[in-house]
């Protein structure tokens, strides 16, 4: 894969919607802010990508799409709830 500024700046607006809309998707407050939402995005992306792969959804080398990217955010967004509400 091949990261040029376009894929980067892609990669930070489709991080943001997907941790965006994965904060929608779970009832509550969350702690942290914008930055942490797109940070959210980005690593569901990889983590739904990753999942995906190891589920046999998609082949090596393909990434999961936007839903991956929610289900993924979703999943880390569930983690970082249980623990910052254990500090």
């Amino acid at each position: 894969m091949v990261f040029n500024t376009n894929n980067v700046l892609v990669i930070i607006v489709l991080g943001a919607l997907a941790g965006g809309l994965a904060k929608l998707l779970m009832p509550g407050r969350d702690p942290g802010g914008c930055i942490i939402t797109v940070l959210l995005g980005i690593a569901g992306a990889l983590l739904g990508t990753w999942l995906g792969q190891v589920l046999h959804l998609y082949d090596r080398g393909e990434r999961a799409g936007f839903i991956g990217a929610v289900v993924g955010a979703f999943l880390l967004l569930l983690i970082y709830r249980l623990v910052a509400r254990r500090r």
